[in-house]
C-alpha cells in the first residue's frame, strides 16, 4: 500500500492498521521466541532392561513440520484478530475527537456561546479541547465587537446623513427661499459632508491598522512629533492650551504614514479633552533598544476604570457633556490599532488632578522579524 492511498484512509483506518502491524509483530516474534527452542529440543528415550539406567536411544519430541505447520496456522488466524483489536482501540481513542469534531461543526456565528466542556481525564485531547473553548470564546468576543462597531459606525453615518437630508428638504420646501438662504444651507451641507469626510477617514485609518503593517521605514520619531506639534499649535493657541515638547531623537521603524495618524491622534485627544490654560507635554526618549513617546495632558478627572474602554471604538469620556461631545469617539482606538500593528506596547494612566498619560514604546531597530543582517544592511 503507498503512502497516497493510506493518507487518503480516515483515522480510524490508519491507526487501525498501525495497531494491526504492532499486534502482528509481536505475535510473530513471540512464536519465534517459542519455535526456536522447542526445535532444537531432543528427548531422550530409555530402551533395554527396565531397570537399566543405561540410554541407548534418542527422539524428538515436537517435529519441525508439526511446529512450522501449528506456526503458520496461529499467523493466519492472528491476522483478523488484529485487524479487529487494532479498530477497537483506534475507535476507542478517537471517540472523544469525535465528540470535538461534532460539537466544533455545530458552532457558527449564530451559536459561539456554545463550548465542548471536556471533563477528566486530562489528557491531550482535554487540552485541545480547552484550546478550542479558548478560540470560541476569543471568536464571539471578536464577532460582538464587530457588530457593536458596525452599529456604532452606522449611527454615526446615519446622524450627518439625516441631517443633511433633512437641511436639503426645509431649503427646497421654502417658496421664498432666496440666494443668502440657499447659500447658507450649502454650507451646512458643506459642514456636514466634511464631518463625514473625517469620519470615513478615521475608520479607513482604524481599518488599515487593524490590517497589519505591510511597509516598515526607518524614522525618527521626534521629527514626526515636530510636524503633528507644528499644524496643531493655532488650535491650540485658541483654545488656551499651552504645548510644551521635549523631544530627542527617537529612531524606530513602521509605516510612516500610521505612525503620524497615533501622533496625531495623541495630541488631538491630549488638546480636545483639556480645560482652558492647561498644559499637553510631549516627551520622545531613546532607551537603548526601545523608544518612547509620551503625550500627557490636563483634563478632568477619569477614574481607572475608565482608561481601558477609553481604546474602544466610539468610546468618549463624556458624551452628554454640554449635550455634545466632540470627536468620534476613534482616535484612541487608532493609537491602540497602530501600536498593536507595530509590535509596540501601550500604557496609560490618570494622574489624581486630572488629565491622561500615555506611553508608546516602539523597539529601538526594525520589524521585531528582520533578521540582523537585514536590521545591518538597513542601518547602512
Amino acid at each position: 500500500m503507498t503512502s497516497q492511498q493510506l493518507a487518503g484512509r480516515s483515522l480510524q483506518t490508519r491507526l487501525a492498521l498501525a495497531y494491526a502491524a504492532g499486534i502482528y509483530a509481536a505475535g510473530v516474534f513471540v512464536l519465534v521466541l517459542v519455535i526456536v527452542p522447542l526445535a532444537s529440543v531432543d528427548a531422550a528415550t530409555p530402551v533395554g532392561h527396565p531397570s537399566s539406567s543405561v540410554t541407548t536411544g534418542t527422539g524428538r519430541g515436537i517435529s519441525l513440520p508439526h511446529l512450522l505447520t501449528g506456526s503458520a496456522v496461529a499467523l493466519v488466524i492472528l491476522i483478523p484478530v488484529a485487524l479487529a483489536l487494532g479498530w477497537f482501540v483506534a475507535g476507542r481513542f478517537l471517540h472523544p475527537l469525535r465528540a470535538i469534531t461534532t460539537t466544533a461543526k455545530s458552532i457558527s456565528a449564530g451559536n459561539l456561546h456554545r463550548r465542548l466542556d471536556l471533563g477528566e481525564p486530562t489528557d491531550e485531547l482535554t487540552e485541545l479541547g480547552h484550546t478550542l473553548d479558548d478560540l470560541f470564546a476569543r471568536l464571539q468576543a471578536s464577532f460582538d465587537a464587530q457588530r457593536h462597531f458596525v452599529a456604532n459606525a452606522s449611527h454615526e453615518l446615519r446622524t450627518p446623513l439625516a441631517g443633511l437630508r433633512t437641511l436639503l428638504e426645509v431649503a427646497l420646501a421654502d417658496p421664498d427661499a432666496d440666494t443668502d438662504s440657499l447659500r447658507s444651507a450649502c454650507e451646512e451641507a458643506l459642514a456636514l459632508g466634511e464631518h463625514q469626510e473625517r469620519l470615513v477617514k478615521a475608520l479607513l485609518v482604524l481599518a488599515t491598522s487593524e490590517r497589519g503593517i505591510s511597509r516598515w521605514d526607518t524614522l525618527d520619531l521626534a521629527q514626526v512629533v515636530e510636524g503633528v506639534l507644528a499644524s496643531r499649535r493655532d488650535q491650540a493657541t485658541d483654545r488656551g492650551i499651552d504645548l510644551a515638547e521635549h523631544l530627542t531623537p527617537a529612531m524606530t521603524a513602521g509605516d510612516p504614514r500610521l505612525i503620524e495618524s497615533l501622533v496625531a491622534n495623541l495630541v488631538d485627544n491630549a488638546i480636545r479633552h483639556n480645560h482652558p490654560d492647561g498644559h499637553v507635554e510631549i516627551t520622545t526618549q531613546n532607551s537603548g533598544t526601545q523608544v518612547t513617546l509620551t503625550v500627557t495632558n490636563s483634563g478632568p478627572v477619569i477614574r481607572d476604570n475608565q482608561i481601558q474602554r477609553l481604546f474602544h471604538p466610539f468610546q468618549k469620556l463624556a458624551p452628554d457633556r454640554n449635550g455634545h461631545c466632540e470627536g468620534y469617539g476613534l482616535g484612541l482606538a487608532i493609537v491602540h490599532a497602530v501600536t498593536h500593528a507595530h509590535h509596540a506596547t501601550l500604557t496609560a494612566s490618570a494622574p489624581p488632578e486630572g488629565g491622561l498619560s500615555i506611553t508608546v514604546r516602539f523597539t529601538h531597530t526594525s520589524h521585531p522579524n528582520l533578521s540582523q543582517g537585514q536590521r545591518g544592511k538597513d542601518a547602512g
